[in-house]
């Protein structure tokens, strides 16, 4: 199937969608791709916002700010893999029997699965700026992610 049909199935089925993706076999260059794109969603999703500042404040030109939020976002990459040990470790700590690939694969399956809300909130932001209604989305966004996280990580520790 296509990403973009597993990401719209995922949204219903988690478990279904994260266990099929699990059967394909464990190949590590397969989980870092999802973060890859995870982080390129990000970085897009961080632009218009970016935009609007460079905009209302002229003094750090718009190249300068997503180059600094390019990098940020590189620098995540380790935090991420880190997110994933732990989070193997305390559902073994729980019973789990996964393995740290199905947790990797678990926690960057579903950060491209909320990209599509966090594209969202990037654009609002970018169109009304810091807003209460902002805040709510992302906080939205933040239980969304967690919601499928979970699913998820139940399903590939099972």
């Amino acid at each position: 199937m296509s990403v973009t049909t597993d990401i719209v199935e995922s949204w219903r089925r988690p478990q279904t969608v994260v266990r099929r993706l699990l059967k394909r076999g464990g190949s590590e260059a397969f989980v870092l791709t999802f973060l890859l794109i995870f982080l390129l969603l990000a970085f897009a999703a961080t632009a218009p916002n970016l935009a609007r500042q460079a905009y209302l404040e002229p003094g750090d030109p718009l190249p300068q700010r997503l180059f600094a939020a390019a990098l940020g976002l590189l620098a995540t990459l380790p935090l991420w893999y880190g997110l994933a040990a732990l989070s193997h470790g305390v559902a073994r700590l729980a019973g789990g029997r996964g393995s740290h690939y199905g947790a990797r694969l678990a926690l960057f399956w579903a950060l491209v699965v909320i990209s599509p809300a966090m594209l969202f909130q990037g654009l609002v932001a970018g169109l009304t700026g810091s807003t209460p209604f902002v805040l709510g989305l992302g906080g939205a966004v933040a239980a969304g992610f967690v919601g499928l996280w979970l699913l998820m990580l139940r399903e590939v520790e099972r």
